[in-house]
């Protein structure tokens, strides 16, 4: 890890990777809300690999699109789920740190590298929010996704301390 991305906070941290995120994330498509707040948890609706200029990523994992691929398009997600928390808080330095990721991968009855893929949505996250106590997680393949995409991760996050006392703070 280079020094730079030792940076003191969430925000520094994901400016020195390099790794712009969209203005603003994908709407949900559903009835329901990006984030939610309860108490001092933040939960994020299931994002999937969504483009700036809207476009998403689709295809089968294991078929037409490789497990490579599939994990860079989760790291994408990642960053989606990022401009989620952070439309919501106004500052990503409100996250204490990612308690669990929920992982679906769009695969071919016999992929078996769902963890693999997931790893980049991980990586990135971690990175971010320099998570030296991990997080839970599981990972695992689906038939079918919304439009086709190839991953959905929905995600639980802790705000830190300072955060849960303030009144600024919205709730949900």
């Amino acid at each position: 890890m280079t020094t730079e991305l030792r940076a003191e906070t969430p925000e520094t941290r994901l400016k020195a990777l390099g790794r712009p995120l969209p203005d603003s994330p994908p709407s949900p498509i559903g009835a329901f809300k990006n984030v939610r707040r309860s108490g001092n948890m933040l939960y994020v609706s299931g994002q999937g690999p969504v483009l700036p200029d809207g476009s998403l990523l689709k295809g089968k994992v294991g078929g037409d699109v490789t497990a490579e691929e599939a994990r860079e398009h989760a790291e994408l997600v990642a960053l989606n789920i990022i401009a989620a928390l952070r439309q919501f808080l106004g500052s990503l330095d409100h996250v204490d740190g990612v308690v669990k990721l929920l992982g679906l991968v769009n695969a071919t009855p016999e992929f078996e590298r769902h963890p693999h893929v997931i790893d980049g949505a991980s990586n990135m996250l971690a990175r971010v929010f320099d998570d030296k106590r991990g997080h839970a997680r599981s990972a695992f393949g689906v038939s079918s996704l919304p439009n086709q995409i190839t991953v959905e991760i929905e995600a639980i996050f802790e705000l830190s301390d300072k955060a849960t006392h303030q009144t600024a703070l919205r709730e949900a």
